[in-house]
C-alpha cells in the first residue's frame, strides 16, 4: 500500500487504499479515529508510518507520526471538516476569529472615546481646568504655598468641577438633540452614536460623582460652587415649565456669567484660601480684576455661541440675541466688549506698583487686543465655518487670559 489518504466527511471517516490491498477495512472499523481540527482536503500519511495489525478481530490501527523537521498541530473541527494547521513548536498563535474580535474591540473603544470627547465639549473642559488653576494661584502668597497640599486642593477642585461640567454640557445636548441635528450634527446624540439612554446614564453618573467628591472633600466653597452650577445648568437646559432659560437671551447670558465669572472666581478662590490654606477670606485686587474681566468675557461667550447656531434657533423658537438682532450686530458687539475689557486691563497694569506685573499686564493685553481686532476684520460673516472657527478663537483668548491673571498684582 503506497499511501493512505484520510478524509473527513460529515460525522465519520473513510480510508481508501491507493495502490494496495484494502485489508477489509470499513467505516465501522475506524469510527473511533479522531483527528481534532481539520483543513479541507486530504492528509497524506506515508506507508512506512502506518501499520495494520490483523491479529485482533476488531482490526485496530495505530498511526505513528514521527517528527522530522516539522510537526503538526491538530485542532478544532469546523464546518463538518477536519482542519489541520501547521504550527511551530511551542509557539502560541491566535485564530482569525480572535484577531478579528480583538480588532473590533479596539475599534469600539476608540469610537467610544472619540464620541465621549465630543460629548464632553473639550473647549469648555479646558476652560474650566485653566480657570481653576489660575484662580487658585491668586491665593498663593509665598513660594512655600506651592506645596503638595496646594496641588491636592487644586486637583480636588478640578476633578469635581470637570465632572459637573460634563453633566451641564451633556444635559444641554439631551434636550437639544433636534436642534443639534441642524446646528451641530457631529455631536454623538445628534448623530445617533449615543442613544438617549446612554446620554442620561452619562450625565447622571457624572453629576453623582461630582457631588460625592465635593462632599468627601468637606470644602463648603467647593460644594456650593458645584450645587449652584448644577441648579443653573439644569434650569438653563431642561425643558420644564418656567425653566429652559436658554430660550430667553438675557437670562441665558446671566446663567453663563454667574458660573464663568462669579462662581469660578470667588468659590474656587475661597476653596483654596479658607479650606486648603486655612486663612480668612480676603478679596484681593487681583481677584476683583479677574471677576470683572471674566464678566465681560462670559457675556461675550454667551452671545457669540449663538451666532453660528442661528438657523436651528430660528426653527425651534430660541429667541437669542442673534435671532433678534442679526449676526453682524451681535458679532461686532462682542468684539467691542472684549476690546473694552482689554483696555481696562491695560489701565490696570499701568496702575500697578510692581514693575514686572506692569509690563506683563500691559504688553500681554495689548497683544491680545490687537490680535483680536486683526482677526475679527477678516471673518466672513456669511460663512458658518468661519464664524465657528472664530468662536473657537475666542475660547483661545479666554485660555490666554487665565495665563495672565496670576501675574496681575
Amino acid at each position: 500500500m503506497d499511501s493512505v489518504f484520510v478524509r473527513a466527511y460529515r460525522s465519520h471517516l473513510t480510508i481508501t487504499a491507493v495502490g494496495g490491498i484494502g485489508n477489509g477495512w470499513t467505516n465501522r472499523d475506524v469510527n473511533n479515529v479522531r483527528l481534532p481540527g481539520p483543513r479541507p482536503g486530504a492528509l497524506k500519511i506515508s506507508k512506512r508510518h502506518c501499520c495494520v495489525e490483523s491479529e485482533y478481530e476488531s482490526h485496530h490501527c495505530e498511526f505513528v507520526f514521527r517528527r522530522h523537521r516539522e510537526r503538526y498541530t491538530f485542532y478544532q473541527k469546523k464546518d463538518d471538516r477536519i482542519q489541520v494547521r501547521k504550527a511551530a513548536s511551542n509557539q502560541p498563535f491566535e485564530t482569525e476569529s480572535e484577531a478579528l474580535s480583538s480588532k473590533n474591540y479596539g475599534d469600539s473603544v476608540r469610537s467610544f472615546l472619540d464620541a465621549f470627547y465630543r460629548f464632553s465639549r473639550p473647549h469648555t473642559v479646558i476652560g474650566t481646568a485653566l480657570s481653576i488653576v489660575s484662580v487658585s494661584l491668586l491665593a498663593v502668597e509665598k513660594l512655600s504655598d506651592l506645596s503638595p497640599l496646594f496641588l491636592t486642593g487644586v486637583l480636588e477642585a478640578i476633578v469635581a468641577a470637570l465632572f459637573m461640567n460634563i453633566y451641564i454640557v451633556g444635559l444641554n445636548q439631551l434636550f437639544d438633540i433636534e436642534i443639534d441635528k441642524i446646528n451641530k450634527p457631529y455631536l454623538p446624540l445628534a448623530s445617533g452614536e449615543y442613544s438617549f439612554g446612554t446620554g442620561v446614564a452619562i450625565v447622571s453618573t457624572f453629576s453623582i460623582m461630582s457631588f460625592w467628591l465635593g462632599w468627601v472633600v468637606r470644602s463648603w466653597p467647593l460644594f456650593w460652587a458645584l450645587f449652584v452650577s448644577f441648579i443653573l445648568g439644569t434650569a438653563y437646559s431642561i425643558d420644564l415649565p418656567l425653566l429652559r432659560w436658554k430660550r430667553f437671551a438675557v437670562v441665558a447670558a446671566m446663567c453663563i456669567l454667574a458660573v464663568r465669572a462669579v462662581i469660578v472666581q470667588l468659590a474656587f478662590f475661597l476653596h483654596m484660601q479658607t479650606h486648603v490654606f486655612q486663612r480668612p477670606p480676603v478679596f484681593s485686587r487681583s481677584l476683583i480684576f479677574a471677576t470683572a474681566f471674566m464678566s465681560f468675557f462670559s457675556i461675550v461667550i454667551a452671545l457669540f455661541k449663538d451666532i453660528p447656531d442661528i438657523d436651528g434657533d430660528k426653527i425651534f423658537g430660541i429667541r437669542s440675541f442673534t435671532v433678534r438682532l442679526g449676526q453682524e450686530r451681535v458679532f461686532w458687539s462682542c468684539i467691542s466688549l472684549l476690546e473694552v475689557a482689554y483696555t481696562s486691563a491695560v489701565l490696570m497694569g499701568v496702575a500697578s506698583s510692581s514693575p514686572w506685573s506692569k509690563w506683563l499686564t500691559v504688553l500681554g493685553h495689548v497683544t491680545l487686543g490687537s490680535i483680536l481686532w486683526i482677526r475679527a476684520k477678516s471673518v466672513d460673516l456669511k460663512s458658518k465655518a468661519a464664524i465657528t472657527s472664530f468662536y473657537m478663537f475666542i475660547w483661545k483668548l479666554f485660555y490666554a487670559e487665565y495665563l495672565l491673571i496670576p501675574f496681575v498684582r
